[in-house]
């Protein structure tokens, strides 16, 4: 199978919802088991911490860090955050550092007001500033994004606007699911992502 070619249907869930990062994570497994092989996994928090609807990216980045492990390679936190002014440069960074590794991307979005607080996770590349007309490169080879609000006018006042509570506990679910996801496919596979770096 060609890797490239592998999708699964998209995951929608509730970030409060129980079992939230349980279900992120199984289904992040079973999206990274056929891609994995042989592959480093990176994970790319996108965002900025200027803005608390933007700011979904960082969180997650920062509490992913807390449980960081050799079996990953973090970008985007709240101390170091990657946003559209330094996208480039890390996508570049990331192409020298790493051989053909496994991305995850990861980002806030709006939508309708039914989806607010959901989770969103498929194959395929996230793509930022899409809700706020930005056009930036896209990243992943698998993605996240959490509605954090409601699209469609004056995008940028709603970021601004955007409840931090909410933010925070979405990053803290999603960091939850794709920590466990990756351990968990670390674990099925027979090889040291370090071992392929450079």
């Amino acid at each position: 199978m060609n890797p490239a070619q592998w999708t699964a249907p998209p995951l929608k869930i509730s970030h409060s919802e129980p079992a939230a990062a349980v279900r992120l994570a199984a289904y992040l497994k079973a999206c990274m088991r056929p891609l994995a092989q042989g592959r480093s996994i990176v994970v790319v928090c996108l965002g900025t911490d200027r803005s608390t609807g933007d700011s979904l990216g960082p969180f997650t980045g920062t509490a992913l860090a807390n449980r960081r492990t050799a079996d990953f390679d973090l970008y985007g936190t709240l101390e170091d955050p990657v946003h559209a002014m330094n996208l480039e440069d890390t996508l570049s960074a990331i192409r020298k550092r790493h051989s053909r590794p496994l991305v995850i991307g990861i980002d806030a979005c709006l939508g309708k007001p039914a989806s607010v607080g959901y989770l969103y996770a498929g194959t395929g590349p996230i793509r930022p500033g899409a809700g706020v007309n930005k056009e930036l490169p896209p990243v992943g080879d698998l993605h996240v994004s959490g509605v954090v609000n409601i699209g469609g006018f004056m995008e940028y006042f709603v970021l601004q606007n955007t409840r931090l509570h909410l933010v925070v506990t979405m990053a803290e679910t999603i960091a939850m699911g794709v920590s466990e996801a990756i351990r968990q496919t670390m674990e099925e596979t027979d090889y040291s992502p370090r071992s392929l770096f450079r």
